[in-house]
């Protein structure tokens, strides 16, 4: 815990020492007035922790509004924090232009471009979060020879990293709910991160309790749902009509397995090779996994894959950082042996209430038997 603050007290505070490197010029000479704004420029990076805090203590109108101010400048800031990097490259790369080759260069210094850039962060913020608002339904085809006689067809839901908390409630629980109810998928599935924190969330079972789907609803658990507090995530998912899938394989009425693991933050390694060698059945096999991590010797022990997590990076570069370690970013990847994995994009959003090139989706799958994918 420690460590994870003092990376991001010193990663986040140096953003704002760039941005106030670049944005000074716009200030009045008086000293005093440097002073309060450096004063508001450190509240500022201390906000969003605070908001964690607040809610932990129960405060949880204080922690919304916390999170409200110190999310939505985070956003504001990253991409404040892109366009003051471009800038200082290109003022670096015009002082060396005129120091070797006496070349005449502009820089981008004084308050013009300072505006510039102000006015284009906040342009890129406000279509963030217009583009977090819509949903879209991103569907998939699978064929199979594994589903039982009687049965060519079958439709899957994927819900994944909706984050109900604080500053995601009812509004986008309602989209999501309408758009299932014109799906009409069979099963609904949660890939994990369906919580984010405990401000808000209890009357919202309910609401999900109203998505009844043939056969179930089927969760599992990803790492906010521990950070929330499992015994509450539990409860919650439970009231709402999920049924766990904890490092355990549920057939579902003789048609579908449907294995699921616990997300590592549970500081517990689930031997995947075991659980997925124990089915014997011979019917499609559905893996529902957090995080798009896929062993290789996983692979051809299950037929899909899905996960979610990565959010794509949900703010435009971000999503190249992300790739680092998840290769599987977003989409759909065939992993050979039979096998293959979806990664959701994610339906709702972490942190500031923004997605840049990173749509929310709802995933719609639907498995066909390979026979009746033929004869079409």
């Amino acid at each position: 815990m420690w460590k994870f603050l003092l990376t991001f007290l010193i990663s986040y505070g140096t953003m704002h020492s760039l941005f106030y490197h670049r944005v000074r010029v716009l200030l009045p000479d008086q000293r005093w007035i440097h002073g309060l704004v450096i004063l508001l420029l450190v509240l500022l990076v201390v906000i969003p922790l605070s908001s964690f805090f607040l809610d932990r203590s129960g405060h949880v109108e204080s922690a919304r509004l916390a999170a409200l101010i110190g999310f939505s400048w985070m956003g504001f800031l990253f991409f404040a924090t892109i366009l003051v990097v471009g800038m200082d490259v290109f003022d670096i790369l015009s002082w060396a232009g005129r120091k070797i080759f006496s070349w005449e260069l502009p820089t981008l210094g004084g308050k013009g471009p300072a505006i510039i850039m102000l006015a284009t962060a906040l342009l890129i913020c406000v279509y963030g979060a217009f583009e977090a608002r819509r949903i879209r339904v991103e569907r998939i085809t699978v064929a199979t020879d594994k589903l039982p006689a009687g049965t060519e067809h079958l439709r899957i839901a994927q819900i994944s990293d909706v984050h109900l908390g604080l500053l995601i409630e009812k509004r986008l629980l309602s989209t999501i709910i309408d758009i299932l109810g014109r799906e009409q998928p069979q099963i609904v599935v949660s890939t994990g991160d369906l919580l984010d924190s405990s401000g808000h969330i209890d009357g919202l079972s309910p609401l999900l309790k109203q998505i009844q789907p043939r056969y179930g609803k089927y969760a599992v658990i990803g790492n906010h749902e521990y950070y929330l507090g499992l015994a509450r995530s539990l409860a919650f998912l439970e009231q709402a009509g999920f049924t766990l899938v904890r490092n355990q394989v549920k057939t579902m009425d003789g048609i579908i397995n449907i294995a699921g693991v616990d997300d590592p933050a549970a500081g517990i390694k689930t031997n995947e090779v075991a659980l997925l060698s124990s089915i014997k059945n011979n019917l499609f096999t559905l893996f529902l996994k957090h995080r798009p991590y896929v062993p290789e010797e996983t692979r051809g022990l299950f037929d899909l894959q899905l996960s979610g997590h990565t959010h794509k990076g949900q703010l435009f570069p971000f999503g190249y950082v992300v790739s680092i370690p998840y290769h599987y970013l977003a989409g759909f990847y065939p992993l050979g042996k039979g096998s293959s994995l979806y990664t959701s994009r994610g339906t709702g959003t972490w942190g500031p209430s923004m997605r840049v090139l990173s749509p929310p989706e709802i995933t719609i799958i639907d498995v066909k038997s390979s026979q009746a994918v033929r004869k079409k």
